[in-house]
């Protein structure tokens, strides 16, 4: 697949665009906390906005690169599920007002989609020169997978190198200033406790990347597709992490699901590689078994979770869905917390 410089400088622009008419249009002086019903619609635009990319992918590239995208676009999609429960824990943490959380969301995630960019650079350099790589990715994958079945406390918020050194640096102050990251306190230019959470969501996604780029890898090696099918899933990211906020302890099988999927790409990355190095018994694994192995895993695991039922902390049909990550953090919580020091 050969992408023109000036369709990577459109689709980079489009991209922009739409992150601004987010912050700046549907967010702008908007102090509403998001509802379920106003999530579940802003969910639904930018899902549609990526099955109008990959129909795009399709029309000028063929069906086979459209199957690549949309597979490596659900496969981000799902994983990112895991980084909504990680990101409602650090926005508890640092007690960050409910009428803040979705600029701090969407400013990490700018963070997270630039950091990726590099990511996925690396990775294709690596993988268009070393065959083994796959070897790598494939065995990373299958022990992240048996890491998910053994469980643990794999939803835990762990302060990362990046984020100490940034709450240990930068001058922050003690409480928050409406939905800003720079204020003045005494005369002094200082960033809010804002800021800092911008920094623990963004590096903390980069952890993420660790298995999701490797996934995607699986099912594409066109950097234009994994690029632009992390890019839209991260996009919708803040509006799923609203709307998944009451849906959370429902999802109980979700774990396994992703674990068999993760397991099932790090299987089809080293058959990919021996298929490459000639063996002769290793199969090529084809997209169509992929999507097909992907969309009915997590068909599967999101019935059979339902089907538990309500774990007793349901949520009214237009309550905010935000408040799974919100009341925790109450507006009452003491100021020498927000800053995490």
């Amino acid at each position: 697949m050969s992408v023109a410089p000036w369709v990577w400088i459109l689709t980079l622009a489009g991209i922009l665009a739409v992150i601004a008419a987010d912050l700046l249009v549907v967010h702008r002086n908007d102090t509403r906390e998001f509802t379920t019903r106003r999530a579940a619609f802003w969910s639904a635009v930018y899902i549609g906005l990526a099955v109008l990319f990959g129909l795009g992918v399709w029309l000028f590239s063929g069906g086979q690169h459209a199957a690549q995208y949309f597979g490596g676009f659900v496969t981000e999609k799902s994983l990112s599920v895991d980084n909504l429960f990680v990101f409602m824990v650090i926005l508890t943490r640092f007690a960050v007002p409910k009428h803040a959380q979705h600029t701090v969301l969407m400013a990490g995630i700018v963070i997270a989609l630039v950091l990726r960019g590099a990511f996925i650079a690396v990775g294709a350099a690596a993988i268009a020169n070393f065959t083994w790589v796959f070897f790598i990715f494939g065995g990373f994958l299958l022990w992240t997978a048996y890491g998910l079945v053994r469980g643990g406390d794999e939803d835990e918020f762990k302060e990362n190198a990046l984020l100490r050194w940034a709450k240990r640096v930068i001058p922050t102050s003690d409480d928050y200033d409406g939905s800003r990251f720079l204020t003045r306190r005494g005369g002094r230019r200082m960033v809010t406790p804002l800021m800092i959470v911008m920094i623990a969501i963004g590096s903390t996604d980069v952890l993420f990347a660790l298995d999701s780029i490797p996934a995607i890898f699986g099912l594409t090696t066109e950097p234009y597709l994994v690029f632009t099918a992390n890019a839209f899933a991260l996009m919708g990211l803040v509006q799923l992490y609203f709307l998944l906020g009451g849906l959370a302890d429902r999802l109980v099988y979700l774990g396994h699901g992703l674990a068999f999927i993760l397991g099932f790409i790090g299987a089809k990355l080293i058959l990919h590689a021996l298929h490459e190095y000639g063996v002769a018994w290793a199969p090529d694994v084809p997209i169509w078994l992929s999507l097909a192995v992907i969309a009915g895993t997590l068909a599967a695991t999101t019935a059979a979770s339902l089907a538990v039922g309500d774990r007793g902390r349901g949520q009214g049909r237009d309550e905010p869905a935000g408040r799974a990550a919100g009341d925790a953090a109450g507006e009452d919580a003491r100021t020498s917390e927000t800053s995490g020091r």
